[in-house]
């Protein structure tokens, strides 16, 4: 699993699959918001959270259909399926490399980017800490839609329509976590409701992906 981790990490970063790609997306609409909206202070601050955690979330999507569809192209997915690996595990590796290369230098740059949208002060560290504990979910979630839609022509609309109403409720507690938090509020309650989310979609989904793969595999 080890050798199949360092394999997707090494073709994202020379394919430029998912990482310069999310954290360009995050950066442009991080710069456009402001100029679409203007220079209020007031209001920047206060839209600041859901801009943040939205263009995260949109971020973190468009990488998710090269998850599978390049191994399924090449036969690699295959082999996999019938290597001693549990394809469940192949699914957890899969998912993690999307979050290395994806979500983890977006709740990195997040906390630079909150300057942009004058995202009060005590918001900073609560904004990173959501996206650390949110958007593992994210890449679990988007395993899973990548799983039922390969080898689907043209499969990146619909996997696009299947896992953005599962991303709601992680968008939701995130987005919510952080708003208290610049409001002085105590943030806690979202961030464990969005910590459950997260733990399971890890213990649950890696098994439903594998069952649609072995069926799309057949």
């Amino acid at each position: 699993m080890i050798a199949l981790l360092l394999r997707d990490l090494r073709l994202a970063f020379r394919a430029g699959g998912g990482f310069g790609l999310g954290l360009g997306f995050f950066l442009i609409l991080a710069v456009l918001v402001p100029l679409g909206v203007g220079p209020d202070a007031q209001v920047l601050s206060l839209i600041a959270p859901g801009i943040l955690w939205v263009g995260a979330l949109l971020a973190c999507l468009l990488s998710l259909d090269r998850v599978f569809a390049l191994d399924f192209e090449d036969g690699s997915l295959d082999l996999l399926a019938t290597s001693p690996i549990p394809l469940e595990g192949v699914v957890a590796a899969k998912a993690l490399a999307h979050w290395l290369t994806t979500c983890l230098p977006l709740a990195l740059s997040a906390p630079v980017l909150g300057i942009l949208l004058n995202l009060p002060g005590p918001a900073y560290g609560w904004l990173f800490l959501s996206l650390l504990a949110g958007t593992p979910a994210l890449s679990m979630i988007g395993a899973f839609g990548a799983a039922l839609t390969v080898g689907l022509k043209r499969g990146g609309l619909l996997l696009s329509l299947l896992v953005l109403p599962l991303y709601v409720p992680t968008l939701v507690f995130g987005a919510q976590s952080v708003t208290r938090a610049a409001q002085g509020l105590d943030p806690t309650t979202p961030l464990l409701l969005m910590g459950g989310i997260t733990a399971g979609s890890i213990a649950l989904l890696p098994f439903a992906a594998a069952f649609a793969l072995r069926i799309n595999l057949r």
